[in-house]
This record gives C-alpha cells, structure tokens and sequence, in this order.
C-alpha cells in the first residue's frame, strides 16, 4: 500500500535551493500536491460523480514555469493578502512604506512576498492518520518593508472526508499586520475545462467592502441587497460577472459567530462533473475573484493556456487595507499572541437530478441563516 504523503525535488532556485513537492492522499479519494516554494499547492484531485479524479486547480508542471510569474496560483499570500492603500500604514506613530507592485496600492505582500519564498516542510503525525505537511517560515523584521521578525506555520491536511484543511500559526516580536490567504483557482469540471461560467455559487455574506477604481477597499460595508453581487442563493456564474465591478469579484464580510470554529462562507458547484466545494473558516472576510484578469502567457499543466475566468478564488481572510485603522484591528500582531486561522475546502458530489438545485444546497443554506442569527 503507498504511503498517504510522499516527496520529490520540484526543481531548483536560481541560487541553487531545492524545492520540493510534497504528495497527501487522503483515503476518500482527495489527493494534494504542493511545493515548498511558495506554499503552492500545485495540484488538486478531486473525485466526481462518477468516482473519476480531476485536477480542479490552475497551475504549471515545472518551477521555471512558477519563477517565470504568474497570478498567485495555489500560493500562500502575505504578510498581507489583499490591497493597502497608497502602498503604507502608520502603526505606533510610524509610518511604513511598502512597494507599489499594484500601483497605487500594495499587493499581497509585496514584490517577494510569501508567496515568492522557500517554506521548509515537515510532515506532522495526526491521532487520526490523516496525512499532514507542516510548511514554516521566518520573515525577518523589514522584508518588504513589514516591522517585526514573524514566524510562521501553515498546515496541509487532507482528511478522510476530502477536506483540504489549511491552518496557520503565527508570532511576531512586535506589532505587525499580518493577513495570509490560500490563492488556488478552482475548476471543479477540471483544470483545462475553460470558463467558471456555468458553475453555481453561493457565498453566505449579506454586506460587502466597496472598492474604488483601483480595487482599494473603502472601508464602508454595504448591503449586497443594493447590488447586483448577491450570492445567498446558488447563482450560476456567468449571469453575474457582468454585474460584478470591473468583472472582479468582492470582499464579503462573513456573519460574526459565537466560539472558533470554522462557519460556513461559500459553495461552488460544477453541475456537469457533480463536484461540489463548500468553504468554511475562521476569517472575517472572503475575497471572491472571478479570474477576470486571466491572461497566462505560459501553457497551464495540460497544455492549455489559462483565459479569463478560466477559474475562481474563493479567498478567506482578514480586512486586507491595513493602512484603515478603524477596520485593520482584526489583522494586527502583537508581541506574546499567537494568530491561529483554520479554512476548509470541502469535497463532496451531488447527483445529476440534484446538480444545480435548490435541494442540493438546503443544509448550507440553513447554516447561512444560523449563522446570521449571531450577527
């Protein structure tokens, strides 16, 4: 019997690192491959209907492929997923620039943020034998302009009941923000199947973070009732991208809850393959991106090049724009705490009678509702 995780050389760095691919299989049929460079989950078997596995992430075969650039697939993002405004925060009467890589905004950590950068890897035992991969990282005080030395853990599990368990762990010897978020574009009909658009989604938000021109978050919640972005309800999602700004996709505000477990924040079904992904998470926020800027220039892993809305990223995190100190409280650091986040993608199926109704998603629906009795 082969062992549920594995590991090979991905490649290596110009600088002459190894970077290696580490393989979970779980025993319902999920399998994960990721790389220690970036945390990028490189690929994703999924089981449909019919018990066949697909790939339902984006992404390359090779390393040269991910250093030649491309748009956060499958990466761990930070130290601040997301926007900051006019690329600097003031923090304890100092202000700190960072780089402009989203001119005018700060993106996602920066020029080399954590998703540019080599993760040691270890496997962790777990009492249920599910198989595990510890990924750490130090990131010194001043990387990318951030105050404060962070060390960092996240954690890859593939359960037993095809859950993609992501948890992290974070300290810092002084008051930073820190933000991660997990970056996979999903296609639950297959990796090389073209569009989102005929997938279903729901995500179980009723505010959303306008943005302004530049996709800078106001710092305002709305109602989604005011919107054409409302997803409480499953949608296909071709009839909503042209309602979206800019075709992008929003920042949800997730309802609060009572304790620290994970509550449900979306669904996304592909009707033809039967797939369904449900997301749950610790986060206050989820970032929908409908890949609208998706233009690859290199061939994804099956050859094909990756157009837009070629796929969907369903990002739990905090409120990105730590430069909003009313709203950025949720992502500060400090010395002697421990931030600990957990985000689940959870695999399952539905029946071709059930593909794109209202049937199939009751149980989720009726978690939305508990959860907004708590808001």
């Amino acid at each position: 019997m082969a062992s549920p995780i594995s590991s090979r050389i991905f490649g290596l760095l110009p600088a002459g690192q190894t970077v290696e691919a580490w393989t979970l299989t779980g025993r319902g049929g999920l399998e994960l491959e990721a790389i220690t460079y970036g945390g990028i989950v490189t690929r994703l078997l999924a089981p449909d209907r019919n018990g066949s596995a697909g790939d339902v992430v984006l992404g390359f075969n090779d390393l040269d492929s991910y250093l030649g650039g491309h748009p956060y697939f499958g990466a761990i993002t930070g130290r601040v997923a997301g926007r900051i405004s006019d690329a600097a925060f003031t923090l304890d009467g100092n202000t700190y620039r960072l780089a402009r890589n989203d001119p005018p905004n700060h993106l996602h950590g920066g020029v080399e943020g954590f998703d540019k950068r080599l993760w040691s890897a270890a496997p962790v035992d777990r009492e249920d034998g599910a198989p595990s991969l510890r990924l750490s990282y130090h990131s010194p005080d001043g990387e990318e302009g951030y105050p404060g030395n962070v060390r960092v853990t996240v954690t890859y599990t593939v359960t037993h009941q095809n859950e993609f368990l992501i948890e992290s762990e974070a300290v810092s010897d002084r008051t930073t923000p820190l933000s991660l978020t997990h970056h996979s574009y999903f296609n639950l009909a297959g990796e090389s199947s073209g569009s989102i658009a005929d997938h279903r989604l729901e995500i179980f938000a009723s505010e959303f973070v306008p943005v302004d021109e530049n996709l800078t978050a106001t710092g305002r919640l709305e109602s989604t009732s005011l919107h054409g972005n409302v997803f409480q309800a499953p949608r296909r999602v071709g009839d909503v991208i042209g309602l979206l700004f800019q075709g992008h996709g929003d920042l949800y505000a997730l309802p609060r809850q009572n304790g620290s477990e994970p509550r449900l924040a979306a669904r996304l079904e592909d009707p033809a393959s039967g797939r369904v992904m449900t997301v749950s998470t610790t986060e206050s926020y989820l970032q929908l991106y409908t890949g609208s800027h998706l233009n690859c220039s290199t061939k994804g892993k099956s050859g094909f090049v990756y157009a837009r809305h070629a796929g969907i990223c369903l990002e739990c995190e905090g409120y990105p724009d730590a430069a909003n100190a009313e709203r950025r409280d949720d992502i500060l650091l400090h010395p002697g705490q421990t931030q600990r986040h957990t985000t689940a993608y959870a695999f399952s199926v539905c029946s071709a009678d059930a593909a794109g109704k209202d049937k199939s998603v009751r149980s989720a629906s009726v978690s939305y509702q508990e959860g907004m009795s708590q808001r």
